[in-house]
């Protein structure tokens, strides 16, 4: 009997404790779910203050003057908004105020010396930022000027039309030819542009994933484009530098004058991590279309720029050229071959012609060069 009785307390004891054992687990997990959700008023607050919007104690902090919060047309040395959330969102709220308080690059150091935010605004901040990261930032709107404009002269062209054939509204003679005449010219040749340039991507200027200036390493530095490009000299294809390539010369250089460590650090990041730099590529060609650069760098000693224009001169680099087949085919007609190179020894005619000065050089479409199969395959 006591024995039963024993056991139905030491039962009931167990049954309490795990009792409030759950409670109280339940209760702690609630709090830390309430400190660590970002609530919609935080968020808000947040995009406030890091749009300055929310003065400090003593002044307005205004982060997005920096860190811009969409995208703009020219190279901004500081990380984006979502630069920032997408490299802190998984980090926790220390680490996120050390960055901002105490931070250790140079030139950051100097920018955030007098910066003067409370812990609750720093929360609140962070808050902002990680829902950036979780929504992403939005799309680019396209411009649709031309495609208004477009529009708008269709519909005068058929309302002078329309008028001309049967409403007999306007009286004065001749507009009606002249509307429908200058609509005409503008429409046939908005047609005509647009589909001309249907597959060429002149003007193409993306944002790529660490803010590489070739103005500050092509032009200031004066780095060969053969010593990242190095593949242009051996195969078809330039290539796009390697990590490790980076690296042989920021394992020196850590911090940049204007980018601070931001961008140099994703170097390592992605060396770290054994990913690549999904760099985008800018000049491209469609697929039926065969262009080696060996042929052109080594054996046609074809300058750079020539193609891409005045790269070192570029902090973002955009394609100036449209790499249109006609543009090809005027390279091709003007521009002379490298006649000594023992491969055009079996053009005999040629070089006869070339030393009776019956030519003055011998042009890539003398030797094939605007056959279809040279290109077209």
């Amino acid at each position: 009997m006591k024995f039963r009785v024993a056991f139905l307390c030491f039962s009931l004891l167990l049954f309490i404790t795990n009792v409030v054992y759950s409670e109280t687990d339940s209760l702690l997990k609630a709090s830390s779910k309430k400190i660590t959700e970002n609530s919609p008023s935080d968020i808000r607050t947040g995009e406030r203050i890091f749009h300055g919007f929310v003065p400090s104690a003593t002044k307005t902090i205004n982060c997005a003057s920096c860190h811009n919060v969409g995208r703009i047309d020219t190279l901004n040395w500081s990380p984006s908004a979502l630069d920032l959330a997408l490299k802190y969102a998984k980090k926790d709220l220390a680490t996120f105020k050390s960055a901002i308080m105490q931070p250790t690059g140079n030139l950051m150091s100097q920018i955030h010396e007098n910066l003067e935010l409370n812990d609750e605004q720093i929360r609140q901040i962070k808050s902002y930022l990680t829902e950036l990261a979780k929504k992403g930032e939005e799309p680019a709107k396209p411009l649709l000027t031309n495609r208004i404009i477009f529009i708008l002269l269709i519909l005068l062209f058929l309302l002078a039309f329309i008028d001309f054939a049967i409403t007999h509204k306007v009286k004065i003679a001749g507009v009606h030819l002249i509307v429908l005449l200058v609509t005409a010219i503008f429409i046939t040749k908005y047609i005509v542009t647009s589909a001309i340039g249907l597959g060429r991507s002149q003007n193409y200027q993306p944002d790529q994933p660490i803010k590489f200036s070739h103005k500050v390493h092509a032009g200031q530095n004066q780095t060969s484009c053969l010593y990242c490009h190095f593949n242009a000299e051996q195969s078809k294809a330039a290539g796009i530098p390697p990590a490790n390539v980076c690296a042989n010369c920021h394992v020196i250089v850590k911090d940049g004058s204007r980018s601070g460590k931001f961008e140099i650090a994703k170097i390592y990041q992605a060396l770290d991590n054994n990913k690549r730099i999904e760099w985008i590529k800018v000049h491209n060609l469609p697929d039926h279309v065969y262009f080696n650069h060996a042929q052109h760098v080594v054996t046609g000693k074809i300058d750079c720029k020539q193609c891409h224009g005045d790269v070192a001169s570029m902090d973002q680099v955009v394609q100036v050229k449209d790499l249109s087949m006609g543009w090809c085919v005027n390279c091709h007609r003007e521009t002379g071959v490298q006649f000594a190179n023992k491969f055009y020894g079996k053009y005999e005619q040629l070089h006869k012609d070339l030393n009776d000065g019956k030519i003055d050089k011998v042009t890539v479409e003398k030797i094939g060069g605007t056959d279809c199969m040279k290109c077209h395959y």
